[in-house]
């Protein structure tokens, strides 16, 4: 009997070991698969960031961003199709960036695209891809709003998105994920499968939350390196027309029997919406333009080259300053916006009569220092900004004044970049000491008025940026 229940114990210990032994091969083997998918599923993360990697050495363009982040998404978590959204300009709708071919409908599909589909197949992919979501609409909306990611299937996709009747295009398993990278919302993106795919796992869901998490930020990257590279064009371009904008400005002043003339333009930004000019009338008269755009930057700009062209137009054989400016802003009335207007002052000098023809529409007055007793006093005849009239009023209050200069004598025109410059204090510099200026100069000549002036100004401003554009003309008799 003893024997027996010794065998019995023996056969018992063998069973069992067998079966402890397989156990033990069947989890090693599980085990040795999960390692597998693991390894698999990193390796397919890793070539995500690898492929997000390359694509900013290499230049990548917005569009390819897209169609990597979805289609990178859709291999790794073997989804049928995937869609990315992204927020607009106001921050209150989705836009589809990239949708993937074949991606099941995120969206609710409206009854008339439904009756088109069987006619027009594409018309369903037309809808998709040109359809905003405003926040808060539908699932994808309600993703964005609550700023939630949301992993469904069966019932749950239903729920959210109505079924297409006898379909083969109805979702049946969908993961969403809100993009957000340094608190900025930039929008969706989702992963789907139809009726012939699984539902995802948590594990998808976590992996995929990764991917999302690693996609924002490389979204946020290519705004900035976006933005970096708009800027450095930009700044291409405007270094171009501050280029284009100097060949406009004279160079150098012409000679004309008794006068000296000088002028200068410093801009405050890369380009000026300030204007000076000498224009040949005839043999015996030569037209200097003072100009001032409102406003600054490339629209002043713009309206400077304008106002250039059309008094180039109208200046040469007419010897009235007034008549001048009344066609020049008639012509320009009715291309300058309501809120944009140009202030000028406009000289013909005379060589024969050794005199100065003045009219002035709204800009600063030029102001005339006396070699006989120092005095600096304003010229002041009435006028109005260019562009403000049609011509009714403006041509009205616009007259021809006549100036004698005596040798020595010295006229400065200038912009208000000059009187309004400002210290750290916010001091402007002022007409008083730009008087003083004038007279500790007038006797050197026409440059170096220009140049005390300029030198003074900037000794007075410090530190502070040059605020508005500055131009300068001195007109010396001799």
């Amino acid at each position: 009997m003893r024997a027996f229940l010794e065998g019995v114990l023996f056969a018992v210990l063998v069973i069992s070991f067998i079966l402890i032994y397989r156990r033990q091969r069947q989890l090693t083997a599980e085990a040795r698969l999960e390692r597998e998918e693991i390894r698999v599923e990193e390796k397919r993360v890793f070539d995500f960031l690898h492929s997000l990697g390359e694509a900013f050495s290499d230049d990548i363009r917005t569009a390819e961003l897209h169609r990597l982040i979805v289609e990178s998404a859709n291999r790794i978590l073997e989804a049928h199709g995937g869609a990315l959204y992204l927020v607009d300009r106001t921050g209150e709708e989705l836009m589809p960036a990239f949708i993937s071919q074949g991606c099941p409908p995120l969206v609710e599909i409206p009854q008339h695209v439904l009756l088109q589909i069987s006619s027009t197949p594409q018309a369903l992919d037309s809808f998709l891809r040109l359809h905003p979501v405003k926040k808060g609409e539908g699932l994808l909306g309600g993703v964005f709003l609550e700023q939630m990611p949301v992993c469904i299937s069966g019932d749950e996709v239903t729920r959210a998105l109505p079924r297409i009747p006898n379909s083969s295009l109805n979702t049946t398993a969908i993961l969403a994920v809100p993009l957000t990278y340094a608190g900025q919302s930039m929008g969706v993106l989702a992963v789907a499968n139809g009726p012939m795919g699984a539902p995802f796992s948590q594990s998808d869901f976590e992996v995929f939350k990764s991917i999302a998490e690693q996609s924002a930020f490389a979204l946020y990257n290519a705004i900035i390196y976006y933005e970096a590279n708009e800027k450095k064009r930009l700044d291409h371009d405007l270094h171009i027309a501050r280029d284009i904008q100097r060949i406009l400005l004279p160079s150098s002043a012409p000679q004309i029997a008794g006068f000296e003339i000088s002028g200068i333009n410093i801009p405050a930004k890369q380009v000026s919406g300030d204007y000076f000019d000498y224009i040949h009338i005839d043999d015996d008269n030569l037209g200097v333009a003072i100009a001032d755009v409102s406003g600054k930057g490339v629209p002043a700009s713009l309206i400077m080259a304008m106002c250039r062209s059309v008094l180039r137009s109208q200046a040469p054989g007419n010897t009235s300053a007034a008549d001048v400016l009344q066609k020049v802003n008639r012509q320009l009335f009715p291309d300058i916006k309501e809120d944009m207007f140009i202030s000028m002052a406009y000289i013909i000098l005379s060589q024969s009569s050794g005199q100065l023809t003045l009219a002035r529409a709204g800009h600063d007055a030029p102001v005339l220092y006396s070699a006989t007793d120092h005095s600096v006093r304003k010229l002041n005849p009435p006028g109005m900004a260019l562009g403000i009239d049609s011509g009714g009023v403006f041509d009205r209050i616009t007259r021809d004044v006549t100036v004698s200069l005596e040798t020595n004598d010295c006229l400065v025109l200038y912009t208000d970049g000059v009187t309004e410059a400002v210290d750290s204090h916010g001091m402007e510099y002022g007409m008083e000491k730009m008087t003083h200026a004038i007279q500790a100069s007038a006797t050197q000549g026409a440059a170096a008025v220009l140049r005390r002036l300029t030198e003074d100004v900037k000794s007075f401003a410090g530190s502070t940026p040059q605020n508005d554009d500055i131009t300068l003309i001195a007109i010396r008799k001799i």
